[in-house]
Order: C-alpha cells, then structure tokens, then sequence
C-alpha cells in the first residue's frame, strides 16, 4: 500500500505542476500496482478505493488533456470492475462488499461524466443509455 501511495503523490505532484507526461507514466504506475494487488491487499476496502482513485486520477488527467473520450475509458472500467468483483463468487466477501460499496461512487462519477461531457460509446454499452435516457416528466408531459 506504501508504493501505491508514494506513486499517486508522485503522480498528483506532476498533475498539480503541469508535467502531464509524467504525471500520467505515474498514474499508470500506480494502477498497475493497484490491479496486481487487487486481490491480495489485506485491506479489502483499501484495495477497492485504490483501483478507483487510479482510474479515476487517469480519466481526470485525460480531461485535463481534452480527451474526453480516454477519460470515459478508464471510468468505464473501474465500474465495470467492481460489477464484476462484486459477482464473482470466489473473490473473499469483504471484497465483494467493498466493491459494492464503492460502485455507488463509480456510478456517480459516470453520470456526472455524461452530464458534463455526453455519452461516448462504452458509457452507452456500459449503461445501456439508461443514465441518458428523459423521462416523460422533463418535457412537461404528465
């Protein structure tokens, strides 16, 4: 958990100063950790919010570098990983619940993407345009 947190303050350093280079080679780093250690991380809770923060410290980046679509990429698949975690029934069960947990927030941040930016390919695959789609009421029907 040490490494993981030394590379995201590395990688969020770079953020804050501009050097969006270096700043994504760390963001991947500390990804890549967080994805290897997923299952092993004594800390259940901990290993499932250091997904989500990669991910999502990635699709923030992408942002910033006017790739909305990238950005969309990577907050596709932290929710769909915890989707998954949460159905695989040989995962430990405080990975499972912490998962659950955390997809209420992935799932938040998708739909605040989608208002903020529109809807890109695999937000719809993903979502089924479910998060998109009016309701009767917007439009003044009754």
């Amino acid at each position: 958990m040490e490494h993981w947190k030394r590379t995201i303050e590395r990688a969020n350093r770079c953020f804050m100063a501009g050097e969006l280079v270096d700043a994504r080679e760390a963001y991947l780093q500390a990804l890549a950790l967080a994805q290897v250690l997923f299952e092993r991380w004594a800390d259940a809770d901990e290993a499932v919010a250091a997904c989500v923060i990669s991910h999502h410290n990635l699709a923030d980046l992408h942002l910033r570098l006017n790739q909305p679509e990238e950005s969309a990429e990577y907050l596709c698949a932290v929710h769909q990983r915890l989707l998954q975690t949460m159905q695989d029934s040989r995962l430990p069960p405080q990975l499972r619940e912490a998962a659950l947990r955390q997809s209420s927030k992935t799932y938040v941040e998708l739909l605040n993407f989608i208002s903020d930016h529109g809807e890109y390919p695999r937000t719809h695959r993903l979502l089924g345009g479910a998060a998109v789609q009016p309701t009767p009421s917007q439009y003044g029907a009754h």
